[in-house]
């Protein structure tokens, strides 16, 4: 048999091979969605890349749950799905892919209280490459902040904690503060079109599958409140960094800014959360507050910014009570920053927050 024949079969061999050998297992160990058959949730969960909060009314028994949980496909789960704990502490969870190898371990949190309202910036949790803030009721965590640090992390610039755009000083107005920077995202994050990475805080969650993709709908903004919010308060210091860019060009003459607001918005089935795509354009939104004359300042500065229900909106107590509504708090270092746009070294203080509110009479 000449050699370009015995070249021949042996290619049509290992092609056939390739073609009827099973697929590879799946090496994907993800928690896609959860629930909890026994008790009514007020709103989603929220599921970030090794943690799950779910959310159920103030008062619910949670010393008995069984939460059921949809995984990648092949995975396994353990503890097993649908086997009760007491979630009067987080519990964890260890999901295997279907090629048992790779692992992740998620921290399952079931929230039965209503949201914070006074934010002093003390707490955080230890133990984490990069400051996580959250909100406590004794010893048990009722509220984790959310920022952009998860997607900061992946442009390999930091080194540490304080390295990030969002993290704390001990410099505040009472005790310790959280402290946001504009910060340049370095070589990777240039190639990607995004040169700078604002500094940012909000109530809500971090989409760090979609930070690269999709950044504007990585922020999912809002917890449920079952409140009016009347005004949003605290204090501030601001300066701005030396250069203005936009898309990565300078821009002369023009001062980077700082942006604080609040926004209150109806959820549904459709619209269980809001984004930075839609954060001020939702027909869902009900009141807004926003700061209109921040300015750079190197003293503590107070703000008091009023909620303003929008034309035609109103809020319904059935819903209200039923926790319908959501609020978001947000804080970055730079206005334009969701686009990309703003100044390198920006820097925006916040304590001593406080959102303000009253009942649905």
């Amino acid at each position: 048999m000449k050699a370009k024949h015995v070249i021949f079969y042996l290619l049509l061999a290992i092609i056939s091979s390739s073609c009827i050998r099973d697929e590879a297992p799946n090496a994907e160990a993800d928690i896609l969605s959860c629930k909890l058959p026994e008790v009514a949730m007020t709103t989603s969960p929220i599921i970030n890349n090794n943690s799950v909060t779910l959310f159920v009314g103030p008062g619910t028994d949670v010393s008995a749950l069984a939460p059921e949980f949809i995984l990648t496909p092949g995975a396994t789960i353990s503890p097993q799905s649908g086997t009760v704990h007491d979630f009067n502490s987080p519990q964890k969870y260890i999901v295997t892919a279907a090629d048992g190898v790779w692992k992740k371990t998620y921290t399952v949190s079931v929230i039965d209280t209503e949201l914070a309202t006074n934010y002093q910036f003390e707490d955080t949790l230890g133990g984490k490459k990069y400051y996580i803030f959250v909100e406590r009721e004794g010893d048990k965590v009722v509220m984790e902040w959310a920022s952009g640090n998860a997607g900061y992390a992946m442009t390999g610039v930091p080194k540490t904690a304080d390295d990030y755009p969002t993290f704390q000083v001990t410099e505040g107005k009472e005790g310790k503060c959280l402290s946001l920077v504009t910060r340049s995202t370095g070589f990777f994050g240039s190639l990607m079109g995004m040169p700078i990475a604002a500094g940012n805080l909000f109530i809500g969650s971090f989409d760090v599958g979609n930070a690269m993709s999709n950044p504007l709908q990585a922020t999912k903004f809002g917890l449920p409140f079952r409140y009016v919010p009347t005004y949003l308060a605290g204090y501030y210091k601001y300066k701005a960094g030396n250069k203005f860019t936009e898309g990565g060009k300078e821009v002369d003459g023009k001062r980077d800014i700082c942006d604080i607001y609040a926004i209150m918005y109806e959820t549904t089935e459709s619209v269980p959360t809001l984004d930075g795509s839609n954060a001020f354009t939702s027909p869902n939104l009900v009141s807004i507050a926003r700061i209109d004359n921040a300015k750079e300042t190197d003293e503590w500065t107070y703000f008091k910014l009023p909620f303003t229900t929008l034309p035609g909106k109103f809020i319904d107590k059935e819903k209200l009570k039923n926790g319908k509504y959501n609020v978001a708090i947000v804080f970055t270092s730079s206005l334009e920053g969701a686009y990309f746009n703003g100044a390198i070294g920006s820097t925006l203080l916040i304590d001593e927050v406080e959102l303000i509110y009253h009942s649905e009479n």
